[in-house]
C-alpha cells in the first residue's frame, strides 16, 4: 500500500504539465450589474386632464417620463415610457368659499429592461378659494338687510383642476440592483430639442383643461436676450395686475397699448412671457400677440422657449356669453411668418429652422371656438448674443401712443 504522501509528488506534476488553457478555466463570470439607488429621480408629466368635480379616490391616472433616466452611462428609463399613479383623496368645492382639493401619487414605472420598479411621490392641487369675496358679500349685504347676509356663507370656492401636461417629479422607493445587459448605453448626442418636440403637446390648454392655440414658435435664446430682442422689435410686455390694467383703461382707454391676455397653459404652467404688439391705428381691436413658456431643456447650453401666436383682427360680440372677444386671423401661419420676419429686422436671429411637431395641426380652434388653420410646422428661431437696434423698431416704438392724463370712461376690454 502506498501512503498519500507518496503520491503527492506525482499528481503535483501532473498538474503542472497540464495546458494552461484548462487551468485558467473557471466558473463562468457572472454578468455585470448596476445598482440604481433609493431616491433616483424621475421627470414625468400628467397624460390626462382631472377635475376634484369628476375625479374619485382610487382612480387610476398615467403620466409619461420627459427625460431618459441614466445610471453610469446606461439608460434604464426612456423619455416618453408611460408610469402609472392614482388619486389619493378628492374633495369638491364646498361653502365657505373654501375650493376643491385633490391629491395625485405615483406608483410604478418600466425599466428599458421590462421590469417595473416602484416610484413614491405625492403631490396636492387646491381649487382657489372665494373666502374674500364671500366676506365682501356678507359684510355689504349687511349694511342693507342684515337678514340676508348669511345667505353668503353658502358661496363656494372653485373646482381644483389638474391639466394634462402638469410637471411632476418623482422618485425611486427602493435601492434597485439591475444587470447591465439588459440595458441600452445612453446616447451621448442625444438632442434635447428632438425630445421636446417628441413629447410637446400641440397645444396649450386654457383652465378647465380645453384646446386652444398651436404651439408655432420655438426659441433658443438667454432669458435676457430674450426680453431684450422683442424690446428692439418693439413689443410690449401686457399687464397683468389688475389694479393697474382697470386704471389704465379709465385713463387711455381706446389707447391703451399694453391690453392684457387672458392665460393658457403649458405643462401644467401659465405663461411665463406675453407680448404684444398693437397696430398704431386700431391699438385696442388689433395686435399681434404670443404667449411664451420656458422649458427645462438647453440646447448647447441655452435655455429653450415654446411660444403660440396668432394675430387679433378684430373685436366681436358673443351672444350666447354676453362678452366681447377678439377676432383672430385663422391663417396663424401667417403671424408665424411675421413675428420670424420682425425679429430678423433686430439683426439678431442666427438662425430659422422648421420643425414638425409629433402631432400634427392642421385644422383646430381656439379656446373661444374661432376656426384656424395650418402646415403644422414649427419656425425655430435662435437668438444672437449681440444685436444692433435698428430704424424699424425705432419707428414702431415712436408709433405707440403716449399715454393719456386725465380720467376717462373705460371701454369694455374684450377677451383673448
Amino acid at each position: 500500500m502506498f501512503c498519500a504522501k507518496h503520491l503527492a509528488l506525482p499528481l503535483c506534476a501532473t498538474l503542472l504539465l497540464l495546458p494552461q488553457e484548462i487551468l485558467g478555466e473557471e466558473l463562468p463570470a457572472s454578468p455585470p450589474k448596476l445598482v440604481m439607488g433609493s431616491g433616483t429621480p424621475v421627470q414625468l408629466q400628467l397624460a390626462e386632464t382631472i377635475s376634484s368635480a369628476h375625479a374619485h379616490k382610487s382612480d387610476r391616472l398615467q403620466f409619461v417620463v420627459v427625460k431618459d433616466v441614466e445610471v453610469d452611462g446606461v439608460t434604464v428609463i426612456r423619455a416618453g415610457t408611460p408610469a402609472e399613479g392614482s388619486v389619493v383623496a378628492v374633495k369638491g368645492k364646498r361653502p365657505f368659499g373654501m375650493g376643491g382639493d385633490v391629491i395625485l401619487k405615483l406608483d410604478s414605472v418600466e425599466l428599458t429592461s421590462g421590469e417595473r420598479i416602484e416610484l413614491e411621490a405625492s403631490r396636492e392641487f387646491k381649487g382657489r378659494s372665494h373666502t374674500i369675496r364671500m366676506a365682501m358679500g356678507i359684510a355689504v349685504t349687511a349694511a342693507f338687510y342684515l337678514p340676508a347676509a348669511p345667505a353668503f356663507l353658502l358661496t363656494r370656492g372653485r373646482d381644483s383642476t389638474v391639466l394634462k401636461g402638469t410637471e411632476l417629479t418623482a422618485y425611486t422607493k427602493r435601492t434597485s440592483l439591475l444587470l447591465a445587459a439588459d440595458l441600452p448605453l445612453a446616447v451621448e448626442n442625444s438632442s434635447a430639442l428632438s425630445e421636446v418636440i417628441a413629447l410637446l403637446p400641440p397645444r396649450a390648454l386654457n383652465g378647465e383643461g380645453r384646446e386652444g392655440d398651436m404651439l408655432n414658435l420655438l426659441f433658443v435664446a438667454r432669458e435676457d436676450e430674450l426680453q431684450a430682442t422683442f424690446a428692439r422689435g418693439g413689443w410690449l410686455r401686457v399687464e397683468k395686475s389688475k389694479p393697474q390694467i382697470i386704471w389704465h383703461l379709465l385713463c387711455q382707454r381706446k389707447h391703451y397699448t399694453k391690453l392684457p391676455m387672458n392665460k393658457l397653459y403649458v405643462f401644467g404652467r401659465a405663461q411665463d412671457y406675453s407680448y404684444s404688439l398693437p397696430d398704431p391705428r386700431f391699438i385696442v381691436a388689433q395686435r399681434h400677440h404670443l404667449r411664451i413658456w420656458k422649458t427645462d431643456r438647453l440646447v448647447n447650453g441655452v435655455p429653450l422657449w415654446v411660444a403660440a401666436a396668432t394675430h387679433d383682427i378684430s373685436i366681436e360680440f358673443v351672444k350666447r356669453k354676453f362678452r366681447l372677444f377678439h377676432r383672430i386671423d385663422p391663417n396663424v401661419d401667417a403671424e408665424r411668418e411675421f413675428i420670424a420676419g420682425n425679429l430678423a429686422e433686430t439683426r439678431q436671429l442666427a438662425r430659422e429652422e422648421y420643425m414638425t411637431n409629433a402631432t400634427p395641426v392642421f385644422r383646430a380652434k381656439t379656446e373661444t371656438g374661432q376656426p384656424y388653420y395650418s402646415d403644422s410646422r414649427m419656425l425655430l428661431l435662435e437668438l444672437n448674443r449681440e444685436a444692433t437696434p435698428t430704424a424699424v423698431a425705432t419707428q414702431v416704438a415712436a408709433k405707440m401712443p403716449v399715454k393719456e392724463t386725465g380720467a376717462a370712461k373705460a371701454d369694455t376690454a374684450p377677451e383673448k
